[in-house]
């Protein structure tokens, strides 16, 4: 699941959500027939290719707040993005070698078009000859609409920007443990943990955003403050046997 603020449309438009579900997939190193891959994966869930114009928009990914950038398209159906194609060339200010593939699925708006609905809520969310169906609007529309009203217009500011604080404090604390391991005396890194606490900082931001209290230069001061939590994250991770580090 994914969540975007400021994509909220209280459950009105019928294809942009600010909860939605995204299906990631990395592939490293890229393989040369990524797009023609991709497509077949279109194929595989029942898409006819026949019958819809798909097309690949240039449209280089970036994520300021968390220090990524790749190279890329976004992919329309019809007119409607359904799918980000990037070739990840950094991610929390660490160069990628090799470069990832990466493919970014939209599952409601793909779903829309195997299912031929118009309208997100109108999709069927379990099999329509059950003794009682139901669609995507009876489990996620009352969820939409105030989690809409919350984002934009209720929610605490205050609140908001003292979590922001305390999640970025977190973060540092967790980065900065004295804590050693007793068997080989190292310090014990704890990329994971932190990283939990960076994206709430990041999440709390893009509710401030929402909420609108957030100037254009107190903008660029919070996502640098994100990106260099992001990259501190990045630079602990790199230390561990996962990140890449010999032991």
């Amino acid at each position: 699941p994914s969540r975007r603020p400021t994509d909220g449309r209280y459950g009105e438009n019928p294809n942009r959500l600010q909860h939605y579900y995204q299906y990631q997939v990395i592939i490293k190193p890229s393989p040369p027939d990524l797009q023609e891959l991709y497509l077949g994966s279109l194929e595989a869930i029942g898409m006819d290719m026949a019958l819809h114009d798909i097309r690949f928009v240039e449209d280089d990914w970036e994520s300021p707040t968390l220090g990524a950038w790749g190279l890329g398209w976004e992919v329309w159906c019809d007119g409607m993005e359904v799918s980000q194609f990037t070739y990840f060339q950094q991610v929390g200010g660490h160069d990628c070698h090799p470069v990832s593939g990466e493919l970014t699925y939209g599952l409601e708006r793909l779903a829309m078009y195997v299912l031929g609905v118009d309208h997100v809520m109108d999709m069927p969310f379990n099999d329509p000859q059950t003794e009682i169906p139901l669609t995507y609007g009876d489990v996620f529309l009352q969820t939409e609409q105030e989690y809409a009203r919350w984002n934009f217009d209720v929610a605490n500011t205050e609140m908001l920007l003292k979590h922001f604080e305390d999640a970025e404090a977190e973060c540092k604390a967790i980065l900065n443990q004295p804590a050693q391991d007793p068997k080989t005396g190292k310090a014990i890194v704890m990329a994971h943990p932190a990283y939990d606490q960076c994206i709430k900082a990041s999440h709390l931001f893009n509710l401030l955003d929402a909420r609108g209290v957030i100037s254009v230069t107190e903008r660029q001061a919070y996502i640098g403050r994100v990106r260099a939590l992001a990259k501190q994250c990045a630079d602990a991770f790199v230390q561990t046997p996962a990140g890449g580090a010999v032991s």
